[in-house]
């Protein structure tokens, strides 16, 4: 069976990039090596921060992952998935540099809300908001977008942050269920994790709503059309 080759930009965060792969693995039909998918992964931490960017206070990083959907294309990938939400506010720069489609995690993600779902919250970076990405995508299928407060995006960066660092710890979950559980107290029927960091902490289970993670529905398509005819 001819098999389709998705190259990952990756590398933002290296630890959501490497449980993506993982996420990716165990959604593969198969009990031996050959069975699995190959990928092409540019892990490359180095791109400039996308928060700083999108905030105006840091350099572009559409360059940088330009540069990296051109290796990938030449390396011989299909097509091109980014496990970073933020990233793909930049997703233009590489859709331009590139012949292979990108996937786009923001309409798997949206597409995966519940039919009866008429309020979404976002857990989702401070510049991944300001962008609005997820908000005109809600909007166009008439969802309501119910976004963390103020006080609460600093509690959610913080929460983020000791994840990129290594250091999340049950507390971290706390604060991640807490703030999640904020967001349907303000009536939403489920709840968007709009960063790949936030699933490492924040699961399901802790949740009375369905909790959609964007790094779960991206391995999920990424199955799919690697599989695909």
């Amino acid at each position: 069976m001819t098999r389709k080759v998705p190259g990952v930009l990756g590398g933002m965060g290296p630890e959501a990039t490497v449980d993506f792969m993982a996420k990716v693995i165990a959604l593969t039909p198969g009990d031996k090596d050959q069975d699995h998918i190959h990928m092409l992964v540019d892990h490359n931490p180095t791109v400039p921060n996308r928060q700083d960017a999108i905030l105006g206070n840091g350099e572009d990083p559409a360059p940088a992952l330009a540069a990296m959907a051109r290796r990938l294309e030449a390396a011989g990938a299909d097509f091109l998935v980014i496990p970073c939400n933020t990233a793909y506010v930049f997703g233009q720069a590489i859709v331009d540099a590139v012949d292979i489609p990108l996937v786009s995690i923001i309409d798997e993600t949206i597409n995966a809300i519940p039919d009866d779902c008429t309020a979404v919250g976002l857990l989702a970076t401070g510049g991944c908001l300001q962008a609005g990405v997820y908000q005109r995508a809600l909007e166009a299928r008439r969802i309501e977008a119910i976004e963390p407060t103020a006080a609460e995006m600093k509690e959610l960066m913080r929460a983020v942050t000791a994840i990129n660092a290594g250091e999340a710890d049950d507390a971290t979950g706390e604060t991640l269920r807490s703030l999640a559980a904020a967001l349907v107290s303000r009536g939403a029927g489920a709840v968007i994790a709009g960063c790949t960091e936030i699933p490492l902490a924040l699961k399901p289970s802790m949740l009375d709503v369905p909790l959609l993670s964007s790094t779960d529905i991206l391995a999920q398509k990424t199955v799919q059309l690697a599989l695909s005819e």
